[in-house]
C-alpha cells in the first residue's frame, strides 16, 4: 500500500497539530453599512486550523478524511489551511479527539481553554433564525452574562499560548547601503 494513501494514526495527527495547529477564538464586530441606522453586531467565532506549505496538500486531504469534516483552503498561493469552524463539529468531533489524544506542548493548555469556550458558545447558540412573517432580520441571542464574562476571560488567557508573529516586513532586517 502506498504510504500516502494509508490511514494516519491518531497520535501522528495529535503531534502534527501540536506543531502546526491552532485553536482559534475570535470576538467579531460587524457593522452593516447598507442600512441608514448602521446596526452593529457582535459574535464569537471558534475554529480549529492547521497551516502548512502548499506541498502538504495530500497530507491535509488525509487529515480531512480522518475527521470527516472541515475544508482545505489555499492561502496566498504559498500555504494551505485545513479549517473546521462549524460549532457542532468542533464540539462533537475535534474536541473529543484532542481529549482522547492529548497534545503534549503548551498547546494542550490552549486547547483546554478553547474546549471550554466551545461549550459556552454552543450553549448560547441561537436555535433558529427569525423567518416569521412581519418580523425582520435575525432574533437577538440572549447570552448568559456569566458566559460572556467567562468567554472574555478565556480569550485573554489563551493569548499567552499564541505565537507572537511579526506583522508585515518588520522581521526582515534591511541594512542600508552606504554611499
Amino acid at each position: 500500500m502506498n504510504n500516502l494513501s494509508s490511514k494516519l494514526s491518531s497520535e501522528y495527527i495529535s503531534g502534527f497539530v501540536d506543531g502546526e495547529g491552532c485553536f482559534g477564538l475570535q470576538f467579531r464586530k460587524d457593522i452593516r453599512h447598507k442600512r441608514l441606522s448602521t446596526p452593529v453586531y457582535y459574535s464569537w467565532k471558534a475554529q480549529f486550523t492547521i497551516c502548512a506549505r502548499k506541498d502538504e496538500l495530500e497530507l491535509f486531504k488525509r487529515i480531512k478524511d480522518y475527521f470527516g469534516c472541515g475544508n482545505i483552503y489555499n492561502e496566498l498561493d504559498k500555504e494551505i489551511h485545513y479549517c473546521v469552524s462549524k460549532i457542532e463539529e468542533l464540539e462533537n468531533i475535534i474536541s473529543p479527539f484532542f481529549k482522547k489524544y492529548q497534545l503534549q506542548g503548551k498547546k494542550k493548555f490552549d486547547f483546554i481553554l478553547w474546549a471550554e469556550a466551545i461549550k459556552i458558545i454552543l450553549r448560547n447558540k441561537k436555535l433558529k433564525t427569525n423567518v416569521q412573517k412581519g418580523l425582520h432580520g435575525f432574533q437577538k441571542t440572549n447570552w448568559n452574562e456569566n458566559d460572556l464574562v467567562r468567554l472574555l476571560e478565556i480569550h485573554t488567557e489563551m493569548q499567552k499560548y499564541k505565537s507572537k508573529r511579526p506583522i508585515g516586513f518588520k522581521h526582515i532586517n534591511m541594512a542600508k547601503k552606504s554611499a
